[in-house]
């Protein structure tokens, strides 16, 4: 992915607000009230990479003091205060974040037994970085298979590099995933990779360790639909959601089987028409062709997008569904199917465990799942039936599927249970880098790495943000809107804003007019039960039509706000659709290449920089 040359200076960003590495704080996936739904472990694995479909009706408003680096504890923070061009958020919030995540990051002794070690703990590091080395794993092995793939895809020299260091015993990996987005995916598939090469770099610096970070791209999940579109504003700030024409297979295939056609190419073009024009549209749109091209895989385009991206700065870009890399992880599909259901039961206690400290079980497995997805002739789930697997409408032996998973181990693939394994098995992992499903998922499988011998990593939550522009800051420092308020796609937080822009002699008016209304009606109601006890309803009834019809004067002056206030209409519009874009979290919703047809390859130059990791913060960044 070649870069323009210019502009690398535009974005202002400055440093008012410190980044310690490991302060416990909270978690970028957090808390407080609120239920989540459980995964159904038969489900295929890249379902739950930090993919919540339905995330904003999966979790209760939670109630919390908001806390900005400018205003501490106030109820409407005033942002960026005092110049500053960065402000944080308590994550609590936010009504999608998960419980637990409050506890991991701020009360982490009581869900301490679910996971490896305190990520805001420097002796955690040291412990498992230790732990991680004296593991006895094929070095080789994997560091050829990464090669392979990488001068396949004519990776940078700096992953290279990178990747080349795994065949060393002493390497230590920060590893993070995604499905493979259509165009890089959402906003916060960079942000986890972000994560992971800051934790990698800290690393190196704070323990002395040779460390990298390595994107693994999960791509054998059959859900076309959840990676096929990509979502960007236009011009005018309206979201244009781009979906790639299906390839043949789609929906049954792997993703990672999917061949991309001819009909790339106008999806591209559909995408340029939806970006605004800027100096940087050609840069994009020609690192999309450079990836996405007719006859290449949609795994295969997707990593090498995000090299492209990222690979100069040493991201190890992984497509685990690559064959060549399944005879590294044999003994552990051999191991899952000699103990059929063990896996299931190890996670399920822990699930009672979790259940146990008031956060409901991610992961309800079947007691009869076999945690592997067979791959031959498609991607189906094994079911244990007596000493028999069931695949499909086929009973096959136990024994005889353990002797194919030995002699042909590519027809296997773990489920979401069984693929931080797989992982930690090829990759001498020390840190993942978790979205706020994987935090809760990953809380039941301290049994099943001990089952299966891979040292269990720490666990850190990937850093969260909200990108806006100068605009849209200026209209923050100027109004109390609290940054939840911009959610719902209704006018009332609009109205709210405009109501506090009337003149005080109007407002006045009105509060005194409904006052009046008010006293005098109550009187009235209250004498007239002397005269006739019937009428008491009806002065209550002509009381009721009386407040409605000032309701209603008072709607119309609000209209008449808007009319007046076009400008201020405006700017709010232009801040929610960025904030969130048809009323989602704009890190879910909008594409990386949207960021970076805006702000250039200078973004992720100010993002490894800049962005702070600190848990539990939600960051609001003016670019």
């Amino acid at each position: 992915m070649s870069r323009p040359g210019k502009r690398y200076d535009t974005i202002e960003w400055s440093s008012t607000t410190s980044s310690a590495p490991f302060e416990p704080m909270h978690s970028s996936a957090a808390f407080t009230g609120g239920s989540s739904s459980s995964i159904d472990a038969s489900k295929p694995s890249g379902t739950y990479l930090d993919t919540l479909p339905k995330a904003l009706r999966e979790y209760g408003t939670v109630s919390a003091e908001p806390t900005t680096s400018a205003t501490q504890g106030s109820s409407v923070p005033v942002l960026f205060e005092g110049g500053a061009r960065r402000t944080s958020l308590d994550v609590r919030r936010f009504p999608w974040i998960r419980p637990l995540a409050w506890e991991y990051a701020n009360n982490f002794r009581k869900v301490a037994s679910l996971y490896a070690g305190d990520p805001t703990a420097p002796s955690a590091w040291q412990d498992t970085i230790g732990r991680v080395q004296r593991h006895a794993r094929n070095h080789q092995g994997i560091a050829d298979v990464i090669a392979a793939q990488q001068a396949s895809r004519n990776a940078p020299p700096e992953a290279r590099e990178a990747a080349a260091k795994l065949a060393e015993a002493r390497t230590v990996a920060v590893v993070t995933g995604q499905q493979a987005g259509a165009f890089g995916g959402p906003m916060y598939t960079l942000l986890k990779a972000i994560t992971a090469i800051q934790l990698a770099r800290r690393t190196a610096n704070e323990h002395g360790a040779q460390a990298i970070a390595i994107f693994w791209v999960d791509a054998e999940d059959h859900d076309w639909a959840e990676v096929a579109s990509a979502t960007v504003l236009d011009e005018v700030f309206q979201a244009k959601t781009v979906t790639l024409a299906p390839p043949e297979g789609a929906g049954e295939m792997p993703v990672a089987a999917l061949t991309l056609d001819a009909r790339i190419d106008e999806s591209i073009n559909e995408m340029g028409r939806a970006l605004q024009t800027t100096e940087f549209s050609d840069w994009v749109i020609s690192s999309l062709r450079d990836a996405y091209r007719p006859g290449i895989r949609m795994a295969d385009a997707f990593a090498r997008w995000l090299e492209a991206l990222l690979g100069p700065y040493g991201l190890v870009v992984f497509e685990s569904a690559d064959p060549a890399a399944k005879p590294l992880a044999a003994d552990v599909f051999v191991r899952e199917l000699q103990t059929p259901g063990r896996t299931a039961s190890l996670a399920a206690a822990a699930g009672e465990r979790l259940a146990a400290l008031g956060h409901a079980a991610q992961v309800q497995p079947q007691p009869d799942s076999i945690s592997l997805f067979h791959l031959n002739g498609g991607r189906k789930p094994i079911r244990r039936q007596g000493d028999d697997a069931v695949i499909g409408a086929a009973t096959i032996p136990l024994t005889a599927l353990v002797e194919e998973a030995k002699r042909a181990p590519q027809h296997f693939s773990p489920n979401v249970l069984l693929r931080p394994i797989v992982q930690d098995t090829l990759f001498p992992t020390i840190c993942y880098v978790a979205g706020p499903s994987e935090l809760a998922y990953l809380g039941q499988l301290g049994g099943v790495y001990q089952h299966f011998g891979p040292p269990m990593p720490l666990v850190y939550p990937r850093a969260t943000a909200t990108l806006i522009d100068s605009a849209a800051a200026r209209f923050l420092s100027r109004h109390t809107v609290p940054f939840e308020d911009f959610q719902p796609q209704d006018e009332s937080a609009l109205n709210r804003l405009l109501e506090s822009q009337l003149p005080a002699s109007v407002e006045q008016a009105m509060r005194e007019a409904d006052d009046s209304v008010r006293r005098t009606m109550q009187r009235v109601a209250e004498v007239m039960p002397a005269l006739d006890p019937t009428l008491a309803g009806a002065a209550k009834t002509t009381l009721g039509k009386m407040e409605h019809d000032l309701k209603g004067l008072h709607t119309k002056v609000i209209h008449a706000a808007k009319r007046r206030n076009e400008t201020l209409k405006r700017q709010f519009t232009r801040a929610q659709s960025q904030i969130f874009p048809d009323g989602h979290p704009q890190e879910r919703t909008l594409a990386v290449v949207y960021f970076l047809n805006r702000y250039g390859p200078a973004l992720i130059d100010r993002l490894l920089e800049e962005l702070p990791l600190d848990l539990g913060q939600h960051w609001l960044i003016t670019l």
